[in-house]
């Protein structure tokens, strides 16, 4: 490989937050069955979940190590990344996956739901990537940032004011630390997923159809696209191998063509 690459080693330990379930658990279970070491993490009450999930990974073949925590708190950020160190060796791929969401009219937005949610799916990849970028540029070997946006990032849609904020503000956070991190050869990523068949696609307003009123919010039929977790799993799987040095800053749709940018 060129010396242009930002990865010319095997990359062999990843953390993902909000591993306990949906796209998060199939992130991690897909990075194992791809060769990864995985540290799991999510909230405190997701413990059982994520030791199911860990569970799953070593009967893969590969270590697997549960560190709960809130990506919103620094403390818990550095934890996370201090341990994984510690326990398998090093960090090669921080999945900053875990996010919340709400929806609403305006007239009824919360402040303090507002914040929280800012503070989960903004602050959180923030610091997740600080303390990843320090741990690898501490290495020098390279590595990949990789946090979820959403097509909420790409266009606004009504009802859903703190999420797509949220989700606009990863992508450019997100292509801001792409061009810092350039010449220690980090790529700085987001994945954007549409409608996935998972708990925070569903919602009382669906009726028959999973994701019916989320595709509504983009004027979308509800036989519009929708998939399983596993579609946006093998997109960072990809993302995290040595041979997608070339893509960076980018902010990669898996939608089905729910929305063409």
């Amino acid at each position: 490989m060129s010396n242009t690459s930002i990865a010319d080693y095997t990359p062999t330990v990843a953390i993902v937050t909000g591993a306990a379930k949906g796209i998060g658990r199939a992130i991690a279970l897909r990075l194992a069955d791809d060769g990864f070491n995985v540290a799991v993490n999510d909230i405190p009450a997701e413990q059982q979940n994520l030791e199911v999930v860990a569970g799953l990974i070593r009967e893969k073949g590969r270590q697997a190590v549960v560190i709960t925590g809130d990506v919103s708190v620094e403390a818990d950020v550095e934890k996370l990344v201090a341990q994984t160190v510690e326990d398998l060796g090093g960090l090669d791929a921080m999945i900053a996956n875990a996010g919340i969401g709400a929806a609403g009219p305006l007239s009824y937005l919360d402040v303090e739901q507002f914040d929280r949610i800012l503070a989960v799916n903004v602050r959180g990849v923030m610091l997740c990537y600080k303390h990843a970028a320090k741990q690898m540029i501490s290495q020098n070997r390279g590595g990949r940032l990789i946090a979820a946006s959403s097509i909420f990032g790409k266009k606004g849609v009504k009802y859903c004011q703190a999420y797509c904020a949220s989700k606009f503000a990863v992508r450019g956070l997100s292509q801001s630390f792409a061009e810092e991190l350039l010449p220690h050869k980090i790529t700085v990523n987001t994945y954007a997923p549409g409608v996935i068949r998972t708990d925070m696609t569903k919602s009382d307003k669906d009726g028959d159809k999973h994701g019916s009123f989320v595709k509504s919010l983009f004027t979308a039929k509800e036989d519009a696209p929708d998939a399983d977790p596993e579609v946006v799993a093998s997109l960072v799987s990809y993302l995290c191998k040595p041979e997608a040095y070339f893509i960076n800053g980018q902010s990669m749709s898996v939608c089905g063509g729910l929305f063409i940018a």
